[in-house]
């Protein structure tokens, strides 16, 4: 479910301060938390993602959208306000059966064009609230499933980077910095156009 209205903010980039910081529980349900949910999918959108959270607008506060298809294709919009996540196997799990755990390759938009192979759980749900504060649940495979942990990540102030091996984090990295020292960062970006993000 898509707010309407909303009004795109640039992304905020790898290195911002909210980025790397649990954010705030959400604790009023008024106009404002509206507002900030339209922006996030005009934000979104505009940045051709399938998912994004408020520190990603420079927000310090608990909710992400989403907007991708699950494992057999069928696409999923939705938000939640306040997440709590659960996941269904783990990659760290000896006996994780194939089926459990997904290697695939994961970007973000705060690391605009640089990506990277990491393994998540296959199948994720959350649970949270809308912004009436009614409950909600959202839970998928594939693409879905990859996309709520990764945005649930961002509440915690972790980025995907964060979950590398140090080899793949320092090459992902480095050419984030190479892309924004040569002013390369995409329009949305709020980097875009500056020659040093850090």
């Amino acid at each position: 479910m898509h707010l309407p209205g909303g009004v795109a903010r640039p992304i905020t980039v790898y290195g911002t301060p909210v980025l790397h910081r649990p954010c705030a529980p959400v604790l009023r349900f008024d106009a404002e938390l509206r507002t900030l949910v339209a922006d996030l999918f005009a934000s979104m959108a505009a940045a051709e993602g399938v998912g994004l959270a408020a520190n990603q607008i420079g927000v310090d506060a608990r909710v992400f959208v989403f907007d991708c298809p699950d494992a057999d294709g069928v696409r999923r919009a939705g938000y939640v306000v306040n997440p709590v996540l659960e996941v269904i196997g783990t990659a760290r799990s000896a006996f994780a059966r194939r089926d459990t755990v997904v290697a695939d390759a994961e970007g973000c938009l705060s690391i605009p064009t640089q990506y990277a192979t990491l393994t998540r759980p296959g199948r994720a749900r959350v649970t949270g609230v809308d912004v009436d504060g009614r409950l909600v649940a959202h839970a998928g495979t594939g693409t879905l499933a990859r996309c709520l942990q990764h945005e649930y990540d961002h509440l915690d102030g972790t980025v995907f980077v964060d979950r590398l091996d140090e080899e793949s984090r320092r090459q992902v990295l480095t050419a984030h910095e190479r892309l924004a020292a040569a002013g390369g960062l995409p329009a949305w970006s709020a980097g875009a156009g500056s020659e040093r993000n850090a």
